[in-house]
């Protein structure tokens, strides 16, 4: 696409500020004059080919234009009886360099806003501005709008018309019809018209849209009064604010021509989703919030980064009343409707603007998404992630999964609620459901290979952090082969309960025969892992049983206390209660010795305290240890009774998910 700029013009309205050069020069503001800020437009916008004309000041204002050290390639055409012609000749003197080709056409005295030309450039067909806000003026152009065509452009039109500027996009074909119309009249010596009026002649012919730019700034200047219009707009335009909300770790040239676009609008602030935000709402980051924040100040275009502390927008936008906000148009449907529907809804309290641009879907970066789950799942990434989360949540959540589909399950269900979004932040291997699901006791019957297996089968399909439910440990020798094994696997952390002796399940208590083992062994069992372990990011959390095995509250935290002293990285402490009462009182006094070590529940029996309760008394992590395992078989068994009672599967169609979308949840690599 070529531009073509008008300037041949004598500019006599403006008095002595075009004394000593041509009207175009004029200074808007204390660092661009009207055709530097159109060229700069010009070039940003990618147009790199001008055809300019010129008039008087010919050589000032060739000069003027190589000495901006624009990127732009020039064609300079003179108009050699300027005084005497209206710019429809200097179209004329130009044909050669303009026939065949996409045309923005413009007259050199237009002042206009960045995103009026980047959209009028995206505009499918041919196209001239209009604005549909702008009352009609007596002595300028007015264009004769109907069905959103333009079918005739000049000063004396009223009726049918609206505000117009000699800004176009001209496709080849309807601007070869209109140039032809240009040269018959200027070859017939009707040279002092408007080129406006030949378009007239023709405009049937071929197909010019009213683009309308509403309220944006998008006008010509010949007074001085109109220069002082335009300096007062463009302050306006200055001053606006513009926001963006980002939660990447991995800018790639899609963020890049986003963020481009947007500081065209305005100072151009990005919010930046603390890392809390980020790992509720996608995935871990890979860059903490500090790096993340560092590396969008030092985009250029950026004004200022500031820290959004939810998905939800509306903090910072009630804070800041942004003029505008920007983001890609995908969010109009799918998980993130509900963010912008708040967005609109808080932009129309104040009158600030929501602008979409299309979202970019090039496969390039999906393959970057892909390449950062990768690296979540590796296992030196993956291993200290629930310490980092711990840190930076305070309080994080586990379920458990017992196959490649219930970590799929934990991975990807994600819910927004009161402009948050929540999902799992790591995944509990349970030694119960994991015999369940084999069809064995939990007695530790299953052994550490086969669970190792499950470990494996799940790690193939997820990134988040897993927590392994060790038993008793086994025997202290075979408890340090399995803590390097986990380690080596990836594993963030293995939960050993303070028993010894054949495993029976916790929550039959006192039911069964259940030998606590000796604070001293269990020490010696927890020293004897740390030893083993090679990094620091691993986790060996000591479970405690007395309340299980009702030896009183004191004796539970003198073992908690020594646990920790012996090296433990956490405590995790039980009840089989429904009353958490217990649990409250366990935690409040560990807490009044202990601020820092994390304290694990698994609030199966005491199931009523929210994870805001939790986070209040001091727990660190809520495990929901059993739930997926406890709803999929019943649910299974219904299905198989009803297919045997009606001896066909279509009563039990609705009770199913479709293949089609377990599959979806299903990653392709």
């Amino acid at each position: 696409m070529k531009a073509l700029i008008l300037n041949s013009g004598l500019g006599h309205r403006m008095g002595v500020l075009t004394s000593e050069h041509p009207k175009c020069m004029t200074e808007i503001s204390a660092k661009e004059t009207i055709l530097s800020r159109q060229l700069k437009l010009l070039a940003d916008a990618g147009v790199t080919d001008v055809v300019m004309t010129t008039g008087y000041y010919n050589e000032i204002l060739v000069n003027y234009c190589h000495s901006l050290n624009l990127k732009l390639q020039y064609t300079f055409v003179n108009n050699p009886i300027y005084d005497q012609t209206n710019y429809i000749y200097s179209i004329y003197c130009a044909k050669e360099y303009l026939r065949n080709e996409d045309i923005v056409l413009m007259h050199g005295d237009l002042v206009f806003e960045a995103s009026v030309l980047d959209e009028l450039l995206a505009f499918e067909k041919s196209c001239m501005k209009v604005s549909s806000t702008c009352a009609l003026p007596e002595k300028d152009f007015k264009a004769v709008v109907h069905d959103g065509r333009v079918e005739k452009i000049g000063v004396e039109f009223f009726n049918d018309a609206m505000e117009a500027q000699a800004l176009y996009k001209l496709n080849s074909q309807d601007w070869n019809v209109w140039l032809d119309k240009i040269c018959e009249y200027c070859e017939s010596n009707n040279r002092k018209c408007y080129a406006e009026v030949a378009f007239n002649e023709i405009s049937d012919q071929c197909e010019i849209m009213a683009y309308d730019v509403g309220n944006r700034l998008c006008t010509e200047i010949d007074t001085p009064e109109d220069l002082a219009v335009v300096k007062t707009k463009l302050a306006e335009v200055e001053n606006r604010t513009v926001y963006m909300c980002f939660s990447t770790d991995m800018i790639h040239s899609g963020h890049i021509a986003i963020i481009k676009k947007a500081a065209k609008l305005g100072r151009l602030t990005i919010g930046v989703l603390s890392d809390e935000a980020v790992s509720s709402y996608k995935r871990f980051p890979l860059l903490p919030y500090e790096e993340r924040k560092s590396l969008i100040e030092n985009i250029n275009g950026v004004y200022q980064v500031i820290e959004q502390k939810q998905l939800s927008y509306a903090e910072n936008l009630k804070t800041m009343k942004p003029t505008y906000v920007v983001h890609g148009d995908d969010w109009k449907e799918g998980f993130q409707k509900p963010i912008r529907d708040e967005v609109t809804k808080v932009l129309a309290e104040y009158g600030g603007t929501l602008v979409e641009y299309p979202y970019s879907k090039d496969a390039k970066y999906a393959d970057l998404d892909k390449l950062s789950r990768a690296q979540l799942a590796m296992p030196d990434v993956r291993r200290g992630r629930l310490k980092k989360l711990i840190n930076m949540k305070k309080t994080v959540t586990a379920i458990e999964a017992h196959s490649g589909l219930t970590g799929l399950i934990a991975e990807k269900t994600t819910v927004l609620q009161d402009g948050k979004t929540y999902q799992f932040d790591a995944m509990w291997v349970s030694s119960l459901c994991d015999s369940t699901a084999k069809g064995k006791p939990d007695i530790e019957l299953v052994d550490m290979t086969s669970r190792f297996r499950t470990i494996d089968d799940i790690m193939e399909v997820t990134t988040k952090p897993i927590i392994f439910d060790g038993d008793t440990g086994g025997l202290t020798e075979h408890f340090v082969y399995t803590v390097k094994t986990l380690e080596r696997m990836g594993v963030s952390m293995v939960i050993i309960e303070d028993k010894t002796g054949l495993k029976k399940n916790s929550l039959f208590g006192t039911e069964v025969e259940q030998t606590q083992d000796s604070i001293e062994n269990f020490c010696a069992k927890i020293q004897a892992g740390k030893k083993a372990q090679k990094t620091k990011e691993f986790m060996i959390c000591a479970r405690i049983e007395s309340l299980i095995l009702e030896r009183g509250m004191e004796d539970a935290l003198e073992r908690a206390f020594a646990f920790v002293k012996a090296g433990a990285d956490a405590i995790m402490i039980h009840s089989r209660k429904k009353d958490p009462t217990e649990i409250f009182t366990f935690v409040e006094r560990f807490r009044q010795q202990d601020a820092h070590t994390p304290i694990v529940v698994v609030p199966t029996s005491f199931n009523t305290v929210t994870e805001d309760e939790w986070k209040q008394r001091g727990v660190n992590v809520v495990i929901y240890a059993n739930q997926l395992t406890r709803s999929g078989f019943p649910a299974m068994q219904n299905v198989a009774k009803i297919i045997l009672t009606n001896h066909r599967a279509k009563e039990a169609d609705d009770l199913c998910m479709s293949i089609k979308e377990i599959i979806t949840l299903i990653p392709e690599e």
